[in-house]
């Protein structure tokens, strides 16, 4: 018998699960047509882009993704027809093409959910009344309803990627920081028995792909995969 791989092992490891307890805010954008002020911009464990706290003039404190620029003592709108400002959050179908824009909702009414490491943004290219094309951070374009909305602005945040990590000690920090684990080794690199990639004869004639129905002592590499490698043009 082997022994259990890395894969297997993650799951009933303590080092493997994400520190929740440490988690300092929950964004989302909030119901209805609303001003508010930025009183604290500060850094979360469980996102890479700095978030703000706004208390609203109705009362309530939320926190939402900072854009880059952004301060505190700024006011910014949510409505369907905000002007085009730093901060504001309103509709697609109201925002102009080429205007940076993060935080976008996958479906109205939902919340944030796309766009939102630091330094990152995309931009609509096409509009019509039914569907807004939107360019991503990954070069590719996706549609959305024009009902769904946005941020004005770009992540707040930006270059966290360019700065050197300098020692393995930094790469380690960051891991388990976000609850993964480090170093993480390659399958290629191990013996036969720790892996399934494992053993230096058989590289070659090794798939990375496997079934969906797969045991997990061998769901490694590509699962369920209809395609593997870059698309062409790509």
């Amino acid at each position: 018998m082997g022994k259990r791989i890395e894969a297997q092992r993650k799951g009933s490891s303590p080092k493997a699960r994400a520190p929740s307890h440490r988690f300092k805010s929950k964004t989302g954008y909030k119901t209805g047509e609303d001003k508010g002020k930025v009183i604290d911009l500060f850094k979360d464990p469980s996102k890479t882009s700095v978030v703000m706290k706004v208390e609203w003039e109705d009362g309530k404190e939320t926190y939402q993704i900072a854009p880059e620029g952004i301060k505190v003592g700024d006011t910014i709108a949510q409505s369907e027809e905000s002007e085009i400002e730093l901060g504001n959050i309103t509709k697609l179908g109201n925002i102009p093409e080429g205007i940076p824009i993060f935080n976008i909702e996958t479906t109205p009414s939902t919340g944030g959910k796309m766009i939102r490491s630091s330094g990152t943004f995309g931009y609509i290219t096409k509009k019509t009344s039914k569907k807004i094309e939107v360019k991503l951070p990954s070069k590719r374009t996706k549609e959305f309803n024009p009902n769904c909305r946005a941020t004005i602005g770009i992540t707040a945040g930006g270059g966290r990627t360019k700065r050197p990590i300098l020692k393995a000690g930094h790469s380690f920090k960051r891991a388990k920081s976000r609850g993964r684990l480090f170093p993480k080794v390659r399958g290629v690199a191990m013996n036969p028995v720790s892996h399934p990639h494992g053993g230096s004869q058989h590289h070659a004639g090794q798939p990375t792909t496997v079934k969906r129905s797969t045991p997990p002592g061998r769901k490694v590499g590509h699962v369920s995969a209809k395609r593997t490698g870059k698309k062409e043009g790509k």
